[in-house]
């Protein structure tokens, strides 16, 4: 390999190890690559110029939208009104509240895409109920934490928009479709394991609710699951293009918040605050993470690495337990969206030489980095989990190891079964 290649992984290694933001580590990086094969101004211009041009897409102008639509659905009662139609759904199963909290966060991420709206907004309004029926604080908080990721892989999700601009343009709206299942199966499997934990440690079950009050919480959550046909089948069917959805999704929000009368205007300034900072977080790790990923092409280390992937196996098997176990060791250390911004260009072309569907690899990309938001120490989501629980991450870890073994389980049945993700693309081709 290359001196750049040397520069930029050490660079960033060491960057990161000295408590630099993964941001910084990533542009500075790209920046010190650049200054070892040309002069510095034209370095510094390369880089600035290649963060700006990253950014330059009409198709991330949906990540602000879907951020806002998030926290208005946090604080506009429209999350409350999903847990009680979840809780009417299944909070008579063994470990009733871990289940309401599940499908709660499925339902939520299916209409916000925002794992950290999901987790913020549930884990604020189910941990304490959970605590004070019997739970261990640090189990809500596992559940809490693991099951808000499904709404990164149901969508609609901003991740997937960026994997989407990361691949060369895969259709988001395949994209979307495809992550149904495979996010409906990982709910599914967190929902087994807090089912067997319940009955390990004999956790309240409520009481089975009415088929009336079923249809009475079902009937007030509508109008919320309502944004789920208007946006997903909005794009599926043409009607508007997934940026064009982001900004309807704010709208429809914004209008049943004002219907349900929760939204203040403090709250609305808070909110719009918070969008923002969230969205310059983002868009700053994307402008970095572009530079980088064109330095990587620069460096031809997509190319290289391609090469010794397909020296080591050319077996299909092994080739994507290899990128799998890699993926979710990247997942630990580096955030989600530089994450899929720098890696796939690296692994798309060895998974297309083995003839994967590059929205199959999509879907297994997103799971992976999934189970990275949950560890430390860069888990966001775990972080802020860990704050709306009032506990520690040490405590956390131990309930949350049997959720992240069905998480990978559901990962690898995803990988070797494509049909889970392809198949309700493949419906609406």
């Amino acid at each position: 390999m290359s001196s750049d290649v040397y520069v930029l992984i050490i660079g960033f290694v060491v960057l990161l190890a000295l408590g630099f933001p993964v941001a910084w580590s990533i542009g500075i990086a790209s920046l010190l690559t650049m200054l070892v094969s040309i002069d510095t101004l034209p370095a510094i211009t390369t880089v600035a110029q290649r963060m700006a041009t990253g950014l330059d897409s009409f198709t991330l102008l949906a990540i602000p939208f879907f951020v806002l639509a998030g926290q208005v659905m946090s604080q506009g009662g429209i999350a409350r009104r999903l847990i009680d139609f979840a809780k009417g759904l299944v909070g008579s199963l063994p470990g009733g509240l871990a289940h309401v909290n599940v499908v709660a966060a499925m339902l939520f991420g299916a209409i916000s895409g925002s794992a950290l709206a999901a987790v913020t907004s549930i884990g604020g309004t189910l941990g304490k109920r959970m605590e004070e029926e019997g739970y261990s604080r640090e189990f809500a908080a596992a559940i809490n934490i693991t099951s808000a990721t499904t709404g990164l892989v149901i969508p609609p999700s901003n991740i997937l928009i960026v994997y989407s601009l990361a691949s060369g343009g895969v259709s988001i709206a395949s994209l979307f479709l495809a992550g149904y299942i495979p996010g409906i199966l990982t709910g599914l499997a967190l929902m087994l394991v807090a089912a067997y934990w319940a009955k390990k440690y004999k956790y309240p079950v409520a009481e089975r609710s009415s088929f009336k009050k079923i249809l009475f919480e079902f009937v007030d959550a509508l109008p919320s699951l309502f944004l789920l046909v208007v946006v997903i089948g909005g794009i599926v069917t043409g009607i508007f293009t997934a940026t064009e959805a982001s900004g309807v999704a704010v709208l429809y929000t914004l209008i049943l918040a004002s219907i349900y009368m929760e939204l203040t205007l403090d709250k609305l300034r808070g909110i719009f605050l918070n969008s923002v900072t969230t969205t310059a977080v983002v868009m700053l790790l994307i402008g970095t993470s572009m530079s980088m990923s064109w330095v990587m092409s620069y460096a031809d280390i997509p190319q290289t690495m391609s090469n010794v992937l397909l020296d080591l196996s050319d077996n299909k098997i092994i080739i994507l337990i290899i990128i799998n176990i890699t993926l979710l060791c990247v997942g630990v250390f580096m955030d989600m969206t530089p994450a899929v911004l720098i890696f796939t260009p690296i692994f798309l072309p060895v998974v297309k030489d083995l003839g994967m569907d590059p929205i199959h690899f999509g879907i297994i990309m997103v799971m992976n980095l999934c189970i990275g938001l949950c560890t430390p120490p860069v888990g966001s989501v775990l972080f802020v989990g860990v704050g709306v629980a009032n506990t520690t991450i040490t405590k956390v870890i131990k309930p949350m190891i049997p959720l992240f073994i069905a998480m990978i389980v559901v990962l690898f049945i995803v990988t070797y079964v494509p049909e889970l993700a392809l198949w309700l693309p493949s419906i609406f081709e």
